[in-house]
């Protein structure tokens, strides 16, 4: 209670301040939380998007190779068993050219799965939506299109297209031509363009895959993908005793698709590191405006000195000014952040609609100038990118992060600046007073 004075003269300081610095603090502050979440949310809806599309639809959480087709079921209960282990998917793949009965032909990659597999694999079911048609290739002859191809082929539901096998075009024997003609009875759509513009999806056992020789794999889904190394060392201990396992490969996504993940990762680190360069501005600011406060209150903190508060106690004052302005900037940025995040497409669209409406009024202007302008402005234009939604996903460790990183530099700059009013000694301040 006998320090309750330290935070009256601070709050005193910055309501009856000489200057607008604690307001352009806190506006720094909280402009800087508000762009760094804002951001820092988009990029994570971008990357966590690609990620998850490529694991639940391509690359699995982890995968094993090397083994007979007869083995399928066994290996399956084997993997079910490991506790973090939610479904195994038996898989095939290779490089085509498909071609429609009117069309043109397009470079595809053909991904053979069982008729059941959206029944066990719960999370591809969630990222992959049909346009047309649905998950239908019980039968050997069914094919399943990505969006983006079948607009390229010109083909619906219900049409033929035929798939010729890059590795049969290459074979000098006819029989193992690798062609075959297919019906058309879904057509999906991931979001991810490289599926969409390049996928097919077909019965495990079509004839095609044999002709390929295509290596049978199987796909592992884990409850949660950061427990892939230990579920891995517990699948590599459960299928080592099995009496048929003859080097069975298993290997994690982080394996391979290391590349790709790292340069996520380091991208979102480099702007984690730019935006967060505000911060340093507003501390610097803060530092300033701290510092000069010292030299103006001099006489003051001679006064406070020679009443009987102690130097420590004095500093205090002015860190508490610069945890007030961290505070409260941190805190209107980390609300509003969180608010324009969570809707962000509504955010877009109204700043689309303000820009829009100045751009109207330009338009109707420039006709009676008799010069043009320019169309309705887009943030996201669908022509530019490959969306339907603006992403955005809140992570709540990082907008914790964000909302430190604004409260502790405002902090670090008051308690740096501050340290002169150690030096300050009420005798040699009050002398001349």
């Amino acid at each position: 209670m006998k320090n309750k004075w330290i935070l009256f003269i601070a709050s005193r300081y910055i309501l009856k301040g000489r200057s607008n610095s604690p307001v352009l603090a806190i506006l720094g502050i909280a402009t800087g939380v508000l762009a760094l979440i804002v951001i820092i949310a988009v990029m994570n809806g971008f990357q966590l998007g690609f990620i998850e599309s490529i694991l639940e639809i391509s690359s699995y959480h982890l995968r094993t190779e090397s083994f007979s087709e007869d083995k399928i079921n066994d290996l399956r209960d084997k993997l079910l068993e490991i506790k973090g282990v939610k479904a195994a998917v038996p898989f095939k793949e290779f490089h085509a050219l498909a071609r429609g009965r009117r069309s043109g032909q397009q470079a595809v990659f053909a991904r053979g799965l069982e008729g059941k597999t959206l029944e066990i694999d719960t999370g591809m079911a969630e990222k992959l939506f049909f346009e047309a048609g649905s998950f239908d290739i019980y039968n050997e002859k069914n094919i399943l299109l990505g969006i983006e191809l079948s607009r390229r082929l010109g083909l619906a539901i219900g049409d033929e297209v035929t798939l010729f096998s890059i590795t049969g075009i290459l074979s000098a024997n006819e029989e193992d031509s690798g062609l075959d003609t297919f019906i058309i009875t879904g057509i999906f759509r991931t979001d991810f363009y490289e599926y969409d513009s390049s996928w097919v999806i077909l019965n495990i056992d079509a004839q095609v895959f044999n002709v390929n020789e295509s290596g049978l794999k199987m796909g592992i889904k884990l409850d949660n993908r950061f427990n892939d190394r230990h579920v891995l060392d517990a699948a590599v201990k459960s299928i080592s005793g099995l009496p048929w396992y003859v080097n069975i490969n298993i290997s994690s996504w982080r394996d391979y698709n290391r590349s790709f993940f790292g340069a996520l990762r380091t991208e979102k680190l480099f702007m984690f590191i730019l935006v967060g360069l505000i911060f340093l501005v507003v501390g610097l600011n803060i530092f300033q405006a701290q510092r000069r406060s010292v030299l103006q209150r001099s006489e003051e903190i001679g006064l406070l000195r020679a009443i009987g508060g102690n130097k420590n106690a004095v500093r205090f004052v002015f860190v508490c000014d610069g945890a007030i302005i961290g505070f409260t900037g941190a805190s209107i940025g980390f609300i509003s952040g969180l608010l324009i995040a969570s809707n962000i497409s509504d955010f877009f669209l109204l700043i689309e609609n303000i820009v829009n409406f100045f751009i109207n009024i330009l338009n109707i202007l420039s006709k009676f100038l008799g010069m043009g302008w320019t169309d309705n402005f887009s943030v996201f234009s669908p022509a530019v990118f490959y969306l339907k939604e603006i992403p955005s996903r809140i992570l709540p460790a990082e907008v914790i992060i964000i909302f430190l990183f604004g409260f502790l530099s405002s902090l670090a700059a008051a308690w740096i600046a501050s340290g002169k009013v150690i030096n300050i000694e009420p005798a040699e301040v009050l002398r001349y007073e």
